[in-house]
């Protein structure tokens, strides 16, 4: 493609609303990241239930954002 070509899509593009353009622009990442893999989104179903269910029994506690930074700050040492 031609940047002729390139400069008459983003002209296009730019009289778009902004719904249409975020809605383009899912659709064009999609379209990078390959075909679907249902056994990936299968083993996120998964995962999610299984750390649910931990939270819901009591397994495992849950902390808020600033303590969750605090962690992450000190275990990359900054």
């Amino acid at each position: 493609m031609n940047t002729e070509t390139l400069d008459h899509l983003r002209s296009q593009i730019s009289t778009l609303s902004e719904s249409e353009r975020a809605a383009l622009a899912r659709e064009l990442i999609m379209s990078l990241d390959g075909p679907r893999d249902d056994s990936v989104e299968q083993a996120w179903n998964d995962e999610i239930v299984h750390r649910v269910s931990k939270v819901k029994s009591g397994k495992t506690t849950l902390i808020d954002r600033e303590e969750f930074r605090s962690k992450m700050r000190a275990r990359l040492g900054q």
